[in-house]
Formats: C-alpha cells, structure tokens, sequence
C-alpha cells in the first residue's frame, strides 16, 4: 500500500540505537544540549549532530536556542506519548536491555513520562480518580468532570486556570512498565508539578526517576490511596 502515513520513514528514524537512546534522554521532558545526547546515545559529538538533524527533519524533535546554545526536546506530547507506547510494545515482548540498573525499580515505581507521573504510582494515582468518577468520555476523548475538578482542587490544583495549550485536559498514556494507562495532558504536567512544588517528591538529576519523600507518601496516600507495593 502506498498512500497514506509513512510508518516506515518513523520507525527508521526510532531504529537506530543512537537515535533511540536520544530520544528516551529527551523523555525526562528537559531540554539537552548535542553534547549531552552524545553522552547519552555513546556517540561522538559529529555523529550526534547528524542524528539530531535526522530527527529534527523528522519531526520528532525541536531546536530551542539559549544564548550561544542549542538545546534539544521532544518536538511534543504525542512524540511522547509514541515513545511511550513503544517502550510498553518492547517490555511485552521481551525485548529489553540484557543489564539492569539500580535504578530500575526505582524507575518502575515512579518517573517522569515527558512532563506526568508514571509508574506504579502514576498508574494508581489515574485508577483512583477513574474510581472517583473524575473522568468521563467525551466526543473529543477523556474529559475532566465537575467532580474531578473539585477533586484535584482540594489537592491544590485549580484546573479552571491552566494555561491554554494544543494538548488536551486529560489523555491516557500507556505505562510501559505497567502496561495500564497513566494520566497524561494539561492535567497530568499540573499534578506532577504540584507534588514538586509541595516537597512531596523531587527528579533525581540525571535520570527520570521521580523520588516520593516519605512525607509525600504519606500525602499521597492521603489522596489517592495506597499505592500497591
């Protein structure tokens, strides 16, 4: 079949295991400079730069200039959101990297999916308010109900002021490591800034893993429950 969307020029680009490696540094949601995506896909700084233009000219990620450097992110959420459901199609099937870290478990229980909470805790935090009734399906996908808005105000969060943006109030985002969906959207950026700014838990440098203080669990338990060990 020749018409319609070019799948394979996609999984090209994400094919590579250089390529591949940048574009999960980028996942963290922060933008890295060429010489720290070269780091991160052990590449030389000439070759990084050449997969960064195949990428950018992909569309799949973006130039952002500060000052005398350029700094790179995910072009967007629904980049994001493909690498997502990708890493969970890998796991699924059994393709995973041959060494563990000491930060895997950490990384499973909670991380930073682009700019949301995922992991076991991101997972059980959507379950909860799922069980709460704060989402319903409307025509253009999940939508934030009357009750879910009073829900995330009592935690703080007042979802009436979000900033506009292209991306929706609230999306599924499936977990690759759960392989269940987690909160995704405007929302989903809120709540994980929120527990930032509120001390319940900070990102370790250099790594997506979102650490909970024992104070923040407490706080999340609070509101959404135990989460499952």
């Amino acid at each position: 079949m020749k018409d319609g969307p070019d799948i394979a020029r996609i999984g090209n680009l994400i094919g590579d295991p250089a390529r591949a490696n940048i574009l999960t540094a980028l996942m963290s949601g922060k933008a890295l400079t060429a010489t720290e995506l070269a780091s991160e896909a052990g590449v030389t700084r000439a070759t990084a730069s050449s997969h960064l233009r195949k990428l950018e000219d992909g569309g799949l990620i973006a130039q952002r200039p500060e000052g005398r450097h350029k700094y790179f992110r995910l072009a967007d959420q629904d980049v994001a959101q493909a690498l997502e459901g990708l890493m969970g199609l890998a796991a699924g099937r059994g393709h995973l990297r041959t060494r563990t870290g000491p930060r895997d478990p950490a990384l499973r229980k909670a991380r930073v999916c682009y700019n949301h909470l995922a992991g076991e805790m991101g997972v059980h935090m959507f379950q909860h308010m799922q069980s709460k009734g704060c989402f319903a399906m409307g025509t253009g996908g999940l939508e934030l109900t009357a009750g879910g808005t009073a829900f995330v105000a009592s935690l703080g969060v007042d979802a009436t002021q979000l900033p506009r943006s292209t991306a929706p109030m609230c999306r599924e985002c499936l977990d690759w490591s759960a392989r269940q969906s987690h909160l995704a959207g405007r929302l989903g950026r809120a709540l994980l800034s929120h527990f930032i700014d509120q001390n319940w838990a900070r990102r370790l440098q250099n790594s997506r893993v979102i650490d909970f203080t024992p104070e923040g669990e407490r706080r999340f338990a609070k509101h959404f429950g135990q989460a499952p060990l």
